[in-house]
């Protein structure tokens, strides 16, 4: 292979050569087009989900829902008052639901079981609300829904 410094000038002294040399340039982009090509099909594999779309709604507080507060320490409170075992919660939560669909019963009309609602403390563990959802799920509760605050000046959902 040969390398073109220049071209002599009129006066037999070299010009300077004003073309550049394009090949190894060419050669980079093509071995950079290679890993792109093999390594955006590796980061774009996902598992196709459709994701539910979250919208606030403000929420209708019945007198017949059981609400239930968790704070960071893992205190379960029902309403205002502290609760100190599961057992306790769970036999709070039976006579709640038992009583609820003894007065409907008494009332005659439709009989519809009431809901949990839990408001958990933001800096809490996963494994205090999760115990607490368990608890509630063996009281025979099959609504369980989350008390959270929207984000401020959201008013859009």
């Amino acid at each position: 292979m040969s390398m073109n410094i220049g071209s002599p000038n009129e006066d037999g002294s070299e010009a300077p050569m004003n073309e550049i040399n394009t090949t190894p340039l060419v050669d980079v982009m093509l071995v950079l087009l290679i890993i792109f090509l093999i390594t955006v099909p590796v980061v774009i594999q996902t598992v196709p989900l459709k994701l539910p779309t979250v919208t606030n709604l403000p929420t209708t507080t019945k007198p017949e829902n059981m609400l239930l507060s968790v704070d960071a320490n893992c205190d379960v409170y029902v309403g205002q008052t502290k609760v100190d075992t599961k057992q306790e919660l769970l036999d709070r939560a039976v006579k709640h639901l038992k009583d609820d669909i003894a007065r409907q019963e008494k009332a005659g009309g439709k009989i519809e079981l009431p809901e949990a609602h839990i408001r958990g403390d933001k800096d809490m563990e996963y494994r205090c609300v999760g115990g607490v959802i368990f608890t509630m799920q063996r009281a025979g509760f099959q609504k369980i829904g989350f008390i959270s605050e929207p984000v401020p000046g959201d008013i859009s959902r």
